[in-house]
């Protein structure tokens, strides 16, 4: 004997599913967004050191003539 489901059951339970499916697909894209913003971090901070490096390699270069390009990049001379 099979047992007759209504159909307003049946929508439910597909709209339940693809709840459920929508929370794990959001779930995964904080969590991709979560790495992005900690690879973005990194490369903020080696950004920083390189023009760090730089400004320190120029200066040694070119002495004080280098200080005016170094204000441009927003690093300050070494």
């Amino acid at each position: 004997m099979e047992v007759a489901i209504p159909s307003s059951d049946i929508t439910i339970l597909k709209q339940a599913v693809e709840i459920s499916e929508l929370r794990q697909q959001l779930a995964e894209a904080q969590d991709q967004c979560i790495e992005m913003a900690v690879d973005a971090g990194h490369l903020h901070a080696e950004i920083g050191r390189l023009r760090r490096d730089l400004a320190a390699a120029e200066g040694r270069r070119t002495g004080a003539s280098g200080r005016t390009r170094h204000r441009r990049l927003g690093v300050a001379a070494a």
